[in-house]
């Protein structure tokens, strides 16, 4: 995935279930379950492509986090891009983590107040 593209995106839903039924019935998705540390994330697809993931943040961890997609975008070094990003007003909401088989992501938020994930996707 080429720097600076957007690269994923993921529904972080309360409610797992409703979200794969109502993407399922309405796009025709079908889900693959990926298990995690902490549970289990859905790879959303159409047909044999993925297209998208869902996270459960129901744990109390997520408190008032609402429900929403978030997107990601491919960065050559997310450490570095990070850094970079912090001098440039961003807040770090998560600071960068291992996927195996994924890829190296953080989570922050850009100056204006929005959240996004950039990612260093594993090469493929």
């Amino acid at each position: 995935m080429p720097h600076g593209h957007f690269c994923w995106n993921e529904l972080m839903t309360r409610n797992v279930e409703r979200a794969k039924k109502f993407y399922g019935d309405t796009l025709g998705w079908s889900f693959d379950a990926m298990p995690m540390p902490n549970g289990t994330y859905w790879i959303a697809k159409d047909g044999d492509q993925p297209v998208g993931g869902i996270f459960d943040i129901s744990a109390p961890e997520f408190g008032p986090v609402p429900e929403s997609w978030m997107a990601y975008i491919a960065v050559d070094n997310v450490d570095e891009r990070v850094a970079k990003a912090v001098k440039a007003g961003a807040k770090i909401m998560k600071p960068a983590f291992d996927i195996p088989g994924v890829g190296r992501i953080a989570i922050l938020t850009e100056p204006g107040g929005a959240a996004v994930g950039w990612m260093t996707p594993v090469p493929r």
